[in-house]
């Protein structure tokens, strides 16, 4: 009997990772075990959902994508999961299906919104010392 054809891929944000796995089903998607229909509030579940909504549902009809969610706040594990859903169905297409659609996927991707396939650099700057925060100082005196 064949091995099912799967990928695993990750997508960051700050501190958050998703880790996403995808093999042949039936369109189905699922954060930490629960569809992903149930994550609220809804505008974080429609940022979650924009890769499906660019690509459009047929290009996930015979893709079901499993994903752990861990690290980071509610907004970053979001960004963290979108990222890892974009990454997985390029990858899948790149390993199973054809180089040309996954360049096809990526382009409309990367048009769309660069930091679905890109990770975004930026972190928090640490406190240093001399004020209260990374760059503010306390106030200085003269006499």
């Amino acid at each position: 009997m064949p091995a099912s054809q799967s990928v695993q891929v990750f997508g960051k944000k700050k501190t958050a990772t998703a880790c996403a796995f995808a093999k042949q089903g039936r369109g189905l998607i699922k954060v930490n075990g629960q569809p992903i229909e149930l994550i609220e509030p809804e505008s974080l579940r429609l940022k979650a959902f924009e890769p499906v909504l660019v690509l459009g549902q047929e290009k996930f009809a015979n893709l079901d994508i499993r994903i752990r969610v861990k690290g980071g706040g509610m907004t970053a594990q979001i960004y963290a999961i979108r990222a890892a859903i974009a990454k997985a169905i390029v990858a899948y297409h790149a390993k199973y299906v054809d180089e040309s659609s996954k360049n096809e996927l990526r382009k409309t991707l990367m048009a769309y919104d660069r930091n679905l396939l890109v990770s975004d650099p930026r972190r928090c700057e640490p406190k240093k010392y001399g004020g209260r925060s990374a760059r503010t100082r306390f106030q200085k005196s003269y006499r």
